[in-house]
């Protein structure tokens, strides 16, 4: 039951660790949109979190069962590792920002965020009520 518990927690710790980083770095973007040669910066969330939670490959990893087959790629870098948002409509000045485009991501990482606080807050209640059960 405890390990059950600890794993839940460590999941929970990891993906929000990650979202506040995510928000940092679209907060970042946005301070940054008039700023020239700027270029906007993002970590693609699913595969740090394999990552922080130990599990490189994903559940339904590719494999080559022929040498003739072509090698299957993973996600899109490391485990958090920041990378460059290509720009949808280009700038000018070299700015890659595009404030609408950041601002959606702003408010949906914002949500996964909450969601995952309301998750935490569950696991702490059921813990609380068969804590008060068991008495």
């Amino acid at each position: 039951m405890l390990g059950k518990l600890d794993q839940e927690l460590a999941f929970v710790q990891s993906a929000l660790d990650l979202r506040a980083r995510r928000q940092e770095l679209i907060a970042a973007n946005i301070a940054n949109a008039d700023t020239p040669n700027y270029k906007a910066r993002d970590i693609d969330f699913q595969t740090a979190l394999r990552s922080a939670m130990g599990a490189s490959a994903g559940p339904l990893a590719m494999t080559r069962t022929a040498s003739n087959h072509l090698a299957g790629v993973g996600g899109s870098g490391g485990g958090g590792a920041v990378q460059y948002r290509t720009a949808l409509q280009p700038s000018l000045d070299g700015n890659t920002v595009d404030s609408d485009v950041e601002r959606a991501h702003f408010a949906e990482n914002a949500m996964h965020y909450q969601f995952l606080l309301e998750r935490a807050r569950g696991t702490f209640r059921t813990m609380a009520q068969a804590l008060e059960a068991s008495r």
